[in-house]
């Protein structure tokens, strides 16, 4: 099950990739951005964060969406809100991810997470809504395994799931690089059978 999460990650990663290095204008990539934050499947966002192409952002007016991408790879939901007034508000889809990677966060560090510091980094404000979104989108969603011990208020993390391409057995960036050339392929290939017809 961990090595289908992890192929599911590479291919999303492959996927965001081949498309950005397919788009020319920096609008098309800030909406790029928005759907990678959005995806409910993807979870690794420093490897879209290393495109050159997304670079192209940097210095535009849709530079904040740049900033959003390096949020969603290194910060929390707490970085979000003390920094909301410089980044592009959050869809709903976002929010949840954002939640997802700051409980992913905070269990890289400790395995025992206390309630009341989920609550508070996760902007919860009762223990039935904290446990409701760990169930339905921390454990059900494969990235979290753990079990809610209501009696000490805390959540036991027993398993992390790897979000990242680099946790593959293969080099991830000679997994990109294989299909951004297939991808560069499958384009020339289309322009020849084109040409002839």
């Amino acid at each position: 099950m961990a090595m289908d999460a992890e192929r599911r990650q590479a291919e999303l990663i492959a996927q965001f990739s081949s498309q950005a290095v397919a788009l020319s204008s920096a609008q098309q990539l800030a909406a790029l951005v928005l759907e990678a934050t959005s995806h409910p499947a993807l979870f690794a966002f420093s490897e879209l964060l290393a495109l050159p192409a997304l670079s192209m952002l940097a210095g535009t007016q849709y530079s904040s969406s740049l900033d959003l991408l390096r949020l969603f790879a290194y910060g929390t939901l707490k970085d979000y809100k003390n920094n909301s007034g410089s980044l592009p508000a959050l869809l709903p889809d976002q929010v949840r991810k954002l939640k997802q990677l700051s409980v992913l966060t905070l269990a890289e560090s400790t395995k025992i997470l206390p309630y009341d510091q989920l609550m508070q980094e996760l902007d919860v404000s009762n223990v039935r809504e904290l446990e409701d979104f760990l169930i339905n989108e921390c454990m059900y969603s494969g990235i979290v395994r753990g079990k809610l011990d209501q009696l000490r208020r805390c959540f036991e993390v027993r398993c992390l799931q790897p979000v990242s391409a680099a946790s593959l057995s293969i080099c991830p960036m000679i997994f990109l690089y294989a299909y951004c050339i297939r991808f560069r392929y499958n384009l020339q290939l289309e322009e020849i059978l084109h040409l002839i017809s």
